[in-house]
């Protein structure tokens, strides 16, 4: 007797593999992939452009501020305060002692103005004021505290 054909719901012995798509499958897995790659690199890229940017911000900032503090301070008469602005390096030339005896005898500052911090040279051009009206620019050029990281002055040109 032959055997009755297969009835509803019997499973054929293996899957036919899928035969339309196969290529656009294929092209959107790569496409996907690329795109990961892509964000994943671009926004690491983001980052060290971010961090550069805020990084140059803030030593403009720190440089403008201890620039403004140093020159206050020497407006004020208050020569510790303006000595203590000064990098450690600035501090070994110079004794506490000396530079009040020293910044007292020069002309006395009654103004200032602090320019733009130029980043890559660590200067700040500062126009200043003398008791009398005489005027002078003058540049102060900026140091990094290894201790603390942030800026102080290194010397007035």
């Amino acid at each position: 007797m032959p055997v009755p054909p297969a009835g509803p719901g019997v499973a054929p012995p293996f899957a036919a593999p899928p035969t339309e798509g196969r290529n656009t499958r294929l092209w959107l897995g790569l496409g996907a992939g690329a795109l990961a790659v892509l964000l994943c690199c671009g926004g690491g890229g983001a980052a060290v452009v971010g961090l550069v940017v805020t990084g140059v911000q803030a030593v403009r900032e720190q440089g403008h501020t201890v620039s403004t503090d140093y020159y206050q301070a020497l407006v004020e008469r208050k020569y510790g305060a303006a000595y203590d602005q000064l990098c450690d390096d600035a501090q070994r030339r110079e004794s506490r002692g000396e530079f009040e005896r020293r910044v007292a005898a020069e002309p006395q500052i009654s103004a200032f103005r602090v320019g733009e911090v130029d980043a890559t040279t660590l200067t700040v051009p500062v126009d200043v004021t003398y008791t009398g009206g005489r005027q002078d620019r003058q540049e102060v050029v900026l140091g990094q505290d290894r201790e603390t990281g942030g800026m102080e002055v290194c010397g007035v040109n």
